[in-house]
């Protein structure tokens, strides 16, 4: 995203767009690539109240809120490019409000990765990381990524 300061994130957090809904695939390259035919789509409300659920000390991964999501559905998977959007603006969206916050430092990408499109980046989402507890470690000397350090005994599960 680019110019985040001078968009509405929080009237885009609130925007439905024909969702949630399921989407039959019928590409058999794509159902084979995430297994299965029926995607579904969740709105960014839906990923907003998940994120609130992570208490301090706790972690989650957008992954985990996507198979949620599609448990929860019953579909196969959700889509992926939409979760990562509506994540960014459910953080961004909680950025801007100042109140009523949305604890998004608390998801990180794959494998516990800091996500460079929060609000101040991997090092603010770092600086809030670290005054709840967690180590995080830097890798890479070009293409440097930030993880929190054993980020799976910190996962918190979904109900």
């Amino acid at each position: 995203m680019a110019n985040e300061e001078q968009k509405d994130f929080n009237a885009m957090l609130r925007q439905n767009k024909d969702m949630p809904k399921i989407q039959i695939l019928k590409d058999p390259a794509s159902i084979q690539k995430y297994g299965g035919e029926k995607m579904y789509f969740a709105p960014p409300m839906a990923y907003d109240a998940l994120m609130r659920q992570v208490p301090r000390g706790a972690l989650i991964t957008v992954g985990a809120m996507r198979e949620h999501l599609a448990k929860k559905a019953g579909a196969d998977f959700t889509d992926p490019i939409t979760a990562g959007i509506f994540v960014s603006i459910a953080a961004w969206a909680s950025h801007q409000r100042g109140q009523d916050e949305t604890p998004y430092w608390r998801t990180l990408k794959a494998g516990g990765e800091l996500n460079p499109k929060y609000p101040g980046g991997e090092l603010a989402q770092k600086e809030k990381l670290e005054a709840e507890g967690h180590e995080v470690l830097q890798k890479g000397r070009k293409n440097i990524k930030y993880y929190v350090k054993e980020y799976e005994r910190a996962l918190f599960e979904l109900k």
